[in-house]
């Protein structure tokens, strides 16, 4: 008898039965992008399969404004355009975890001198989340050295589980 291979997804999320929730605390980082809102729509799925809180963390990173030079002259405008604009960001993230019928903790950390990842495992110690959901572009080679990746600094820097939420399109 041969057996065909099942994707994951087709039974997915695995049943779970009151009291068993693998994930309690769920922190998903949110900055408003394609791959983070495919990541904040996995972690709305999985809080709410697992009947876990959710929070919504959004950084405003101010530290590529302080370095700019001529632009630090404008950098208080700059601050005040990021720090609204983190907030459209988080209210539409909870708008969207209440239409699913999930309420969501929405926290804003600015930050000057400390890169993402950083503040992502800081705010998930402090929160105590059992999971941390990430949007990642999945960059390879040179792109990823120029570039960076705060997926990769959180993954390799955090005692938490992390799921990481590939962008459409990347293999």
């Amino acid at each position: 008898m041969q057996v065909k291979p099942r994707k994951l997804r087709d039974n997915w999320p695995l049943p779970i039965t009151p009291g068993e929730a693998m994930y309690k605390r769920i922190l998903v980082a949110v900055d408003g992008s394609g791959t983070a809102n495919r990541g904040l729509k996995e972690a709305l799925r999985l809080a709410k399969a697992h009947q876990a809180r959710i929070c919504l963390l959004h950084v405003v990173e101010e530290f590529f404004i302080t370095q700019a030079g001529e632009a630090a002259m404008y950098a208080e405008q700059m601050f005040k355009t990021l720090r609204a604009e983190g907030r459209r960001i988080l209210s539409r993230a909870q708008a969207l975890a209440r239409r699913q019928g999930l309420r969501a903790r929405p926290v804003l950390v600015e930050s000057v001198t400390q890169p993402v990842a950083n503040i992502i495992i800081r705010e998930a110690r402090k929160w105590n989340a059992d999971l941390i959901v990430l949007g990642t572009h999945g960059r390879r080679g040179i792109r990823r050295v120029v570039m960076g990746s705060d997926a990769e600094q959180v993954v390799r820097a955090t005692p938490v589980p992390v799921l990481l939420v590939r962008a459409p399109g990347r293999r």
